[in-house]
């Protein structure tokens, strides 16, 4: 989670949810609930998710699915309005470069967060992710948007 202080983005706080073992609709029903919990703890205004592409594996992407439909369902039930922008779109806005790897993401979020050290893979798509929305949208960044047009995730005159 992220904050703006003035012109800066601080960091909050991230975490990962893990729900290993028992049968799936169990599994999605810890991530519904723990989203909860945390929304409840750490009252975000806003969500911001990545939207899932479809890899070689149609079972993998189909799991991701449906534990992002578990994480959203948790927000939207909790009243948050959700974004959602496209692996493309976060990469864009934090590295400069819609194809960059994991690991340039996770250094540029150190850096635009100042963070004490490289976040976890999981944590900087996740913190990237708000980054993105606080730099490209109406949200914690509350870019001025008048006189531009939004076109494939940029804005445009």
């Amino acid at each position: 989670m992220l904050i703006q202080h003035g012109n800066e983005l601080v960091y909050v706080t991230s975490g990962c949810i893990r729900a290993s073992g028992a049968s799936l609709p169990v599994r999605l029903g810890v991530i519904a609930r723990d989203l909860a919990h945390v929304i409840a703890e750490v009252r975000p205004t806003e969500v911001a998710v990545e939207k899932v592409f479809v890899n070689i594996n149609p079972k993998s992407t189909l799991l991701l699915g449906q534990a992002r439909g578990a994480a959203i369902a948790a927000a939207v039930l909790a009243g948050l309005p959700v974004h959602e922008y496209t692996a493309g779109q976060v990469k864009q806005a934090v590295v400069g470069r819609g194809r960059a790897v994991k690991s340039q993401v996770q250094e540029m979020v150190r850096r635009l967060l100042q963070l004490p050290g490289v976040p976890t893979p999981d944590a900087a798509d996740a913190l990237a992710c708000a980054i993105c929305h606080a730099h490209g949208s109406v949200g914690v960044g509350e870019l001025r948007s008048s006189g531009y047009r939004r076109r494939a995730g940029r804005f445009v005159r």
